[in-house]
């Protein structure tokens, strides 16, 4: 049910850059859309994305600086299309749950979807909240919309509760959202305690009920 995944996000940013990419055929143009974008999150791990250069990047993915060319002129293209798919998953992900009546429930439903989607595409989620001050001024502020965008909605099903604790909805929505956004960004902490995406889940989901249950 994700909007994004390992296969079809590709096929999403070949479409989605239709005009910018100038390679037609489309096989090839989907395995290097995959090289680049695999190499510049390693590239960004390793000696920071701010440090790296196009060179770099064909280096890493094998390509010619022209053939580089036929799919981003330069670096800002690069992380305006990481923040592109961050804020499509996000913005897509919570209309699955439109019909979810309960806030509670809807409540969960977000939060695992948060989880799993972040799960699925953890090097996009954790560029943008790692190096988005490397973005131009209009993208960091269209990602800073973005995560409050979601906060929103999260504070909206929080202001439903028929009775809910004393407080801002949307300072819950914040808290609420830090402890997932901790999953993605710290990944080590989880792996070295076996802790998987579903026993992650869990336990966020129990910790919101336990708050916020009447």
């Amino acid at each position: 049910m994700t909007p994004l995944d390992g296969v079809n996000i590709w096929t999403y940013l070949l479409d989605r850059n239709a005009e910018r990419i100038t390679v037609k055929r489309r096989k090839p143009a989907l395995e290097n859309l995959e090289k680049i974008f695999n190499a510049t999150f390693k590239l960004a791990n390793e000696v920071g994305f701010r440090a790296m250069n196009l060179r770099d990047l064909c280096g890493e993915t094998g390509l010619s600086m022209g053939g580089l060319y036929g799919y981003i002129s330069n670096k800002d293209q690069l992380a305006e299309m990481i923040e592109d798919v961050v804020r499509h998953a996000t913005h897509e992900t919570p209309r699955l749950f439109d019909a979810v009546s309960d806030p509670l429930d809807k409540l969960e439903a977000l939060i695992r979807a948060s989880i799993y989607i972040s799960e699925i595409l953890q090097p996009w989620f954790y560029f943008v909240f790692m190096d988005s001050r490397v973005l131009q001024a209009a993208q960091r502020n269209t990602a800073k919309e973005s995560e409050l965008y979601v906060q929103s909605l999260f504070a909206d099903v929080i202001a439903q509760l028929p009775v809910r604790p004393t407080g801002s909805p949307d300072l819950m929505a914040a808290h609420i959202m830090a402890m997932f956004q901790d999953w993605y960004v710290k990944r080590w902490k989880y792996r070295a305690a076996a802790v998987d995406p579903d026993r992650f889940a869990d336990s966020t989901v129990r910790m919101m009920r336990g708050y916020l249950a009447p």
